[in-house]
């Protein structure tokens, strides 16, 4: 169903792609193009729901860019409050007002997760609040399954990627494009 989505939504890219890893990939999720649409998004997030419902949460935390909607349609569906992170010259923080308090028990929300270094990120913040992460949700895994957390996923993609020295894509003269928010 949720592959159903991205593709109505034009969501699943294929070319070459550079990654915020560093890594290339011949496919790439633009959830923002599923995202734009708020019944899909309930949709396919309501798969996410489901395996998550039974969790312990106070609160959940996306960060920016990619996990702010996440956030915020999990948090709706939940019942739980939703916040996000973002970076300030290159480092992730909690601003706008926003607080975790010691304890509480944080369900990190991301479109796609990949290496999990967005998450990373927001889970070190959550951390030094003294927030307890109980898990990362996501629209799509496109994880080899070395995320240290629990990973719920509404669905598992299986896309290639490759360091940069061994990309096929590279070797072709295909131009890259840098499709996600993040600089390096």
């Amino acid at each position: 169903m949720i592959i159903n989505l991205l593709k109505e939504s034009n969501a699943l890219l294929e070319g070459h792609f550079l990654l915020s890893s560093g890594k290339h990939s011949d496919r790439y999720v633009q959830c923002a193009k599923l995202l734009q649409y708020p019944e899909k998004a309930a949709k396919a997030l309501a798969f996410v729901v489901e395996k998550v419902k039974d969790l312990d949460i106070d609160i959940v935390v996306g960060p920016a860019m990619g996990g702010v909607i996440v956030a915020y349609e999990l948090g709706r569906q939940l019942g739980k409050p939703a916040i996000f992170t973002e970076r300030e010259e290159g480092e992730m923080k909690i601003k706008r007002g926003f607080h975790i308090e010691k304890g509480q028990k944080v369900l990190v929300a991301e479109d796609v997760v990949t290496t999990g270094k967005s998450a990373y990120e927001a889970i070190r913040v959550i951390e030094e609040y003294g927030g307890v992460v109980v898990g990362i949700a996501c629209i799509a895994d496109r994880s080899n399954g070395d995320i240290r957390y629990p990973l719920y996923a509404g669905t598992k993609l299986e896309i290639k990627t490759y360091d940069v020295e061994d990309c096929p894509l590279c070797k072709e003269g295909l131009p890259i494009v840098k499709p996600g928010s993040r600089k390096f």
